[in-house]
């Protein structure tokens, strides 16, 4: 396998907040962009030419995230017509024949990617990495049905169930035709459906199988995030947590890192380059973290986390297993966190975060984020105007990049903020916040006279 290409051009408006300063492939996970564990991934394994599909307002983006990888071209594409326009911008005449496409909002397991790519085949053949749906709402994706080993059937957002998801293709030779007459709207849908005018790469690939041409199938075998809505970011960090975890088996110290003694640690960490563990830190689980990374003072982390280079984690502050510091950000003074912060946030003074931070936020004193409602239930979701029954983290509170919160501001589970916002003092936040926009309580104030004689003097 010489060349690959990762889609990484679309808009991601699902992914709301997220996807309005960054594209989804950026996303941040465990420390690095999301599509850098892709591109590690095909250059170890001897892929030469990487070729990432950006939109023009985000190259720039992916070019400064690659940098230092030689073997990876950020190519703008002007396409808005969906992945099938997208892959056929890119595609030179008479290259599609063994080239690997891959989503760049991806996260796939190294052994299945390695056993996906090792498969030996004629250099004319089509072939393509299917995902078992598992719990997932097969109304979510364009679904595969199997048969025998083979795709008997392309279903777009089925009702129906048991589909297979499309996770990555090695071209055939002769495909860039179906992709460049792939229709405007998919064309296998069940009755009502109603799909938008978008040309997927899986129309192409139902058009292809009609014409009887041969597709062979590979199944993923280890679990799969594709990163779709803001509570995937949390489903990524977490398996990836996991991963980076499961090899990590002593402790591994390297230059300038340290542990102090009065420090309890019940598993293994990963210090970088002056990082150090100081005294009366509790860490009940394993620990990954950056360089120039100081956990001090009474710090503690109840299970396995990362953490980002130049962060602070002290003084009795409480973060829970399976999350994610990201880089320079400072979690502190009896702070808790579950969840995922991105880049410089700043976390100060008896407050409670359940769900993401987006970069550069600064949560003010006393903020609180619902973690359990009332009703013991899960808060329900509107995604582009659709209600959503989220799995996992349906309770979570969602802040975008770039904002504030005041004194004492409760956000109540499942809400979102754009980037760019502010949320004044004592608010309670119970709906979504579109992006810059601010929000602050107004008072009636009464004043009056009182003094010892109030009190029989």
């Amino acid at each position: 396998m010489k060349k690959a290409v990762i889609l990484a051009a679309g808009r991601g408006k699902k992914i709301w907040p997220y996807g309005e300063i960054r594209p989804k492939a950026l996303l941040p996970i465990a420390g690095k962009p999301l599509v850098s564990y892709l591109v590690d991934g095909l250059i170890t394994l001897g892929v030469e030419d990487i070729l990432i599909a950006a939109s023009p307002e985000y190259a720039g983006d992916l070019r400064a995230a690659m940098n230092g990888k030689p073997a990876v071209r950020i190519v703008e594409s002007q396409s808005t017509g969906g992945t099938a326009d997208t892959l056929s911008s890119v595609l030179n005449a008479g290259e599609d024949a063994g080239t690997a496409v891959f989503y760049g909002d991806t996260l796939i397991h190294p052994d299945d990617l390695k056993d996906f790519l090792k498969v030996k085949s004629k250099k004319e053949e089509f072939r393509v990495l299917l995902t078992p749906r598992g719990q997932e709402d097969s109304r979510d994706w364009i679904g595969a049905g199997l048969k025998d080993g083979s795709i008997n059937e392309i279903i777009g957002h089925s009702q129906e169930g048991g589909m297979h998801r499309f996770t990555a293709f090695v071209l055939g030779g002769g495909f860039s035709a179906y992709l460049e007459r792939c229709p405007s709207y998919f064309p296998s849908v069940e009755v009502g459906m109603m799909p938008p005018q978008e040309k997927h790469i899986e129309a192409a690939i139902h058009l292809w199988l009609k014409d009887g041409l041969p597709l062979s199938v590979t199944e993923t075998t280890k679990p799969v995030s594709d990163i779709d809505k803001p509570w995937h970011i949390l489903e990524a960090n977490r398996l990836m947590i996991d991963r980076l975890c499961e090899d990590l088996h002593e402790n591994e110290l390297v230059e300038g890192a340290s542990i102090d003694e009065s420090a309890s640690l019940e598993g293994p960490v990963r210090l970088g380059r002056n990082s150090r563990i100081g005294r009366n830190v509790i860490i009940r689980g394993k620990l990954i973290a950056g360089e120039n990374v100081t956990i001090d003072a009474g710090a503690i982390i109840d299970g396995d986390i990362v953490v980002g280079d130049g962060s602070f984690i002290g003084n009795a502050c409480f973060i829970e297993g399976g999350s994610v510091v990201g880089s320079d950000c400072v979690v502190s003074h009896a702070a808790e966190l579950s969840g995922v912060i991105f880049d410089g946030v700043y976390m100060y003074h008896y407050m409670e975060i359940f769900g993401i931070v987006g970069r550069n936020t600064d949560i003010g004193a006393a903020t609180v984020c619902g973690s359990r409602r009332f009703d013991d239930g899960i808060t329900i979701h509107k995604i582009n105007g659709r209600r959503e029954f989220p799995r996992h983290f349906s309770n979570a509170s969602y802040i975008g990049d770039y904002c504030r919160t005041g004194v004492n501001v409760v956000i109540m589970p499942g809400c979102k903020t754009g980037p760019y916002c502010i949320i004044g003092p004592a608010v309670l936040l119970e709906k979504d916040l579109a992006a810059g926009t601010g929000i602050r309580v107004r008072q009636e104030q009464e004043t009056f006279t009182w003094g010892p004689e109030r009190y029989g003097w």
